[in-house]
């Protein structure tokens, strides 16, 4: 309101100017919210010619608040940025915990969407991580929030769960993979993960058939990491001419003669290979378009940015509730476009349907 009477005006607050019509202070006002009755300092001007369009002259309900409150905390404002717009807007002061109280209206939503029924069989399956800080108990802990994306038969994405966990163990993945299980999912051909702790075992105890992949995107990164930036390129080249191999005989010539290459130099750089081979040569069976589709992270990464958001727009979330509810609506956010099959999935599903026999739908 205090821009409108800017606009009406034709000057600022701080501004000079001829005009006879000026500020005259503030009329409060009582409006009615979803959560209850609240003042409002509507500003005046000297003429009595302003007419705010935010919250109008006769205007006492605002119950649509609420959803802009939840559309700027998916954006992933802090509820003090909220509560500064909602005054810079409406000229009122709302409290952190009346903002907390409007978002924990969608905490039945995230429940329903958590519990929901799933389909029986997923092609591809991604678990990835992301970091966050959370305050609990006064202490700030690094959680990872696990996001679970699978590719359906028609080759669409959808976010099967979001876990959020503070320790790995074969264990708790158990009781997550259990979880899909309960929600209906039967079969899973391909799994790909980074190194989770404990993972393998509970794939192997919850899905015995499914195949286990290594995310190769993370290897690489994993690889490059402690590599210094004038090498960087040329090791990431050479590290190419492995997972674009034409099968695994190939695949590990180039294994050998890159860890010849470069263990010189980086000691430990390859180790990460050679100990997990055996999850990271499924992929040698198959053509480069199903590769890329395994791969290639682009289903969860475009995911990943809008999660990141997050941690950029505020550097600790003051508990794990919070940071579940600015995942749930960041993700619906980012899913409302997700109408379309991935590229030449009808390639990819007849070469998985010739693979994994009998185990998809003709």
């Amino acid at each position: 309101m205090e821009a409108e009477m800017d606009e009406h005006l034709g000057y600022g607050r701080s501004e000079r100017s001829d005009s006879d019509d000026y500020r005259n202070g503030y009329k409060p006002k009582r409006i009615n919210s979803s959560f209850g009755s609240m003042d409002i300092q509507v500003p005046q001007d000297r003429k009595s010619t302003f007419e705010p369009q935010v919250v109008r002259k006769r205007q006492k309900d605002i119950s649509g608040i609420d959803q802009k409150i939840i559309s700027m905390y998916a954006k992933g404002m802090t509820t003090r940025q909220i509560s500064d717009t909602l005054m810079d807007i409406y000229g009122f002061e709302a409290s952190e915990g009346f903002i907390s109280d409007v978002t924990d209206k969608i905490l039945p939503q995230i429940e329903d969407w958590q519990n929901r029924p799933l389909e029986e069989v997923y092609p591809v399956v991604y678990i990835d991580a992301i970091h966050y800080s959370v305050r609990e108990d006064g202490v700030i802990r690094k959680l990872a929030a696990y996001v679970i994306l699978g590719l359906t038969l028609e080759g669409k994405k959808e976010v099967l769960s979001i876990q959020i966990g503070e320790n790995e163990s074969s264990k708790y993945w158990l009781c997550v993979l259990n979880e899909l299980k309960n929600r209906g999912v039967k079969d899973i051909l391909i799994l790909c993960s980074d190194g989770l702790t404990g993972i393998k075992e509970a794939i192997t105890a919850a899905f015995p058939k499914t195949e286990q992949q290594r995310c190769i995107v993370h290897m690489v990164r994993n690889t490059l990491k402690y590599v210094s930036d004038k090498d960087r390129k040329a090791f990431a080249t050479d590290l190419k001419t492995i997972y674009h191999a034409a099968n695994e005989e190939k695949a590990l010539e180039a294994l050998e003669k890159v860890t010849e290459k470069w263990t010189p130099k980086y000691p430990n750089s390859m180790k990460r290979w050679h100990d997990n081979w055996d999850v990271v040569s499924p992929i040698f069976k198959f053509s480069m378009e199903v590769r890329k589709v395994i791969y290639t992270t682009n289903a969860i990464e475009s995911l990943n940015s809008t999660y990141r958001k997050l941690n950029r727009q505020r550097s600790v979330f003051p508990g794990s509730t919070a940071l579940l509810k600015a995942l749930y609506l960041a993700t619906f956010e980012a899913t409302k476009k997700w109408t379309m099959p991935i590229r030449n999935w009808g390639q990819v599903y007849g070469e998985l349907s010739i693979m994994y026999e009998g185990r998809l739908p003709e």
